[in-house]
């Protein structure tokens, strides 16, 4: 038996409203005209021009209140957290240094321009401290080049647009943090940059993806963000930022608050001399298993296999075939 068609016309269905216009305005989209009260525009536009108007989610002023602190840091948290996700970054390498470490160009620059002015002010006892620590810098810039050929080898293989193994994660910054991003991009690979606000402004270094350079209100969001995902830490050379990153992991590697992951320090001579860690395993302040967190490097060939091997005999490797593909790329 065959189903009735049904005829709209007679069951008066009546169409589909517009999903936005009316043809008839509700009241409240047209403002109390002047006619029935002068002063009644300019109090609606003192409505609309009050802070209490703002729709909180646009109201900086509000959002920036102490009380709000807590919706901060959960944005701070989730904008990149969610941004990860979308870009399926599941795996990150952490690599930390100087901002003040140039390539040797540049370094080399600085160190010429120098001498040329203490040649024409010979005695200048401040233009010949410039100079000792620009020269100092130029011995050090053969990290920047270690840096770049790190970031290449971490990124030359297994990076997919649905799948992210071994992103190179920075804080974002010139120097070694430039040249492992750098390094990335050399490859046409994604890789991240971790920035912070500061009350002047900075730059980020020109080789992060632009979709993955993030800019962190609270150290906290930023440091936690560092480790999410991290599978190892490499510190290049650095100042006050580097061994406050180190040492944060160091300790939470000590107390098992995090699992283990790999620490390479880079540059064994530079690091003796900064910080003396025998010395704290002598006094009694670490045990010997806390100096055994981490170990010194000099190349990129030398930090990636020490990784690697880190994670072979961890019983978790990065990837099964990882070794083989970095050995060929």
């Amino acid at each position: 038996m065959k189903a009735k068609q049904l005829d709209p016309n007679k069951l008066r269905i009546p169409k589909p409203a517009h999903p936005v216009n009316r043809r008839e305005p509700l009241p409240g989209e047209c403002p109390k005209p002047s006619e029935e009260d002068p002063h009644a525009p300019a109090r609606v536009q003192a409505i609309f021009e009050s802070p209490s108007y703002r729709r909180a989610d646009a109201d900086l002023d509000f959002l920036a209140r102490d009380s709000m602190r807590g919706v901060r840091l959960q944005i701070d948290y989730f904008k990149p957290e969610l941004l990860f996700e979308e870009h399926h970054i599941h795996h990150t390498i952490v690599i930390f240094g100087s901002t003040r470490i140039c390539e040797p160009a540049a370094a080399q620059c600085k160190v010429d321009a120098l001498k040329a002015a203490l040649a024409a002010d010979i005695g200048n006892e401040d233009l010949a401290r410039r100079l000792s620590i620009a020269e100092r810098i130029l011995a050090k810039s053969q990290y920047y080049e270690v840096a770049r050929e790190l970031g290449r080898r971490v990124s030359a293989t297994h990076q997919a647009p649905n799948r992210q193994l071994r992103v190179v994660v920075t804080g974002g910054g010139p120097g070694i943090m430039e040249a492992a991003n750098r390094g990335a991009f050399d490859v046409g690979a994604k890789s991240v940059g971790l920035n912070i606000s500061l009350p002047h402004e900075q730059y980020p270094n020109p080789y992060i993806t632009p979709d993955l350079c993030f800019n962190f209100h609270y150290f906290a969001m930023r440091k936690l963000h560092f480790l999410l995902r991290a599978k190892a830490l490499v510190a290049f050379p650095g100042g006050y930022g580097t061994p406050d990153e180190l040492f944060e992991v160091l300790t939470l590697v000590q107390t098992r608050k995090i699992k283990p992951i790999p620490v390479v320090l880079v540059g064994e001579s530079y690091w003796r001399q900064a910080v003396n860690l025998d010395f704290l395993v002598d006094e009694g302040v670490i045990d010997q298993e806390d100096r055994e967190l981490f170990w010194f490097a000099e190349a990129a060939d030398e930090i990636w296999n020490g990784i690697l091997h880190w994670h072979d005999v961890s019983g978790e490797p990065l990837h099964v075939r990882e070794r083989n593909s970095s050995s060929q790329s």
